[in-house]
């Protein structure tokens, strides 16, 4: 699989049904060759490149499944309690 296709694929959180957003960039282990997370692109907009904050990482062990237009993760969020 390339990384243009994980790309275009939607990443959803499995708990929640929360689309988070798209495959922005991969963590690769340089020593393994091994993908260790995907880096989430906050915005799809053009001027999202410049708002790093925005991004956040999903290690690759938290992917539960990769279909052919979703990425299903496994993250728990907390209840606000």
């Amino acid at each position: 699989m390339r990384i243009s296709e994980l790309q275009a694929k939607d990443i959803v959180n499995m708990h929640t049904g929360k689309r988070l957003g798209h495959v922005g960039d991969v963590d690769i282990n340089v020593e393994t060759g091994h993908i260790e997370a995907v880096i989430v692109g906050g915005s799809a907009k053009m001027m999202a490149l410049f708002h790093k904050e925005d991004e956040f990482m999903v290690p690759w062990t938290h992917i539960v499944k990769i279909g052919s237009d979703v990425i299903l993760v496994n993250l728990y969020e907390p209840d606000p309690d």
